[in-house]
């Protein structure tokens, strides 16, 4: 139970049932499985590094939701597990073919650089862009037909990553200021946070919106306020709401992938 909660569980089954639902309407068929599963070994290997990593830093902000900051789980069993993921990562995603890898790997890429410091600078928010924006590039490079997605798909994808970044990190604001972390997200501060975080997801929305030509996706805007005035923690739980009714939005609408 400890190594779940380490994995940063809300992200990772959020992020991996929206990128599983968008392989199956992108035709994947039976290689939806495939692609879930990759995209959740990514995901595990991104939340258990990041906790890894954050070790000393959750333990001195008094993180009580942190196992490992707690002493409930051993740093090294983390680590195993994290590079367990990361391993596996690479053969499911093979199963989409080698440019689909690329990309995936990519993204995890990214995240990792996140991980590894870029969360202390101005540039926080970059990996967050470039990693959620190369995740319909894995599905669609992965198809018998590969391509390349729609590049307002990877930019609706892009600012609803940013968004996430300032939701993720608000609850923690103020605990890693005093840590000497710089991230974006410190350098506004928490109530600004919350206020960037739903611009940039209302964002995402309205660029579905106004690609597809449908305002459904617009519906996105009325958890993206609550983002905005909410408390920080439940404001985490609309951002993901919000992009799951941005998401199941383009899927009803039935939105191409491609010019095609």
């Amino acid at each position: 139970m400890a190594l779940a909660r380490s994995s940063h569980p809300g992200p990772v089954v959020a992020v991996t049932a929206i990128c599983g639902l968008l392989a199956l309407v992108a035709g994947r068929g039976i290689g939806t499985v495939l692609v879930v599963l990759a995209v959740l070994a990514g995901q595990l290997f991104v939340g258990w590094s990041n906790d890894y990593l954050d070790r000393d830093l959750d333990l001195g902000s008094g993180r009580t939701d942190k196992p490992v900051a707690r002493g409930h789980l051993q740093p090294r069993r983390v680590l195993i597990a994290a590079i367990a993921a990361l391993v596996a990562a690479v053969p499911l995603s093979l199963a989409s073919g080698v440019p689909a890898t690329v990309v995936h790997l990519a993204a995890i890429g990214s995240a990792t650089a996140y991980n590894l410091g870029l969360k202390a600078t101005p540039l926080s928010a970059l990996p967050y862009a470039v990693s959620f924006s190369l995740l319909p590039a894995f599905i669609t490079l992965g198809l018998v037909h590969p391509h390349w997605p729609l590049a307002w798909i990877m930019g609706a994808a892009g600012l609803i990553g940013v968004g996430a970044h300032f939701a993720q990190a608000r609850p923690d604001v103020e605990g890693d200021r005093a840590q000497r972390i710089r991230g974006l997200p410190q350098l506004v501060g928490e109530t600004m946070s919350g206020i960037i975080s739903a611009l940039f997801l209302a964002a995402g929305a309205a660029v579905v919106a106004a690609a597809t030509r449908n305002p459904i996706p617009l519906v996105a805007f009325v958890p993206a306020v609550g983002v905005a005035i909410a408390k920080p923690r439940p404001a985490f739980w609309l951002t993901i709401a919000t992009a799951a009714i941005t998401v199941l939005a383009f899927v009803a609408i039935g939105a191409p992938y491609d010019q095609s």
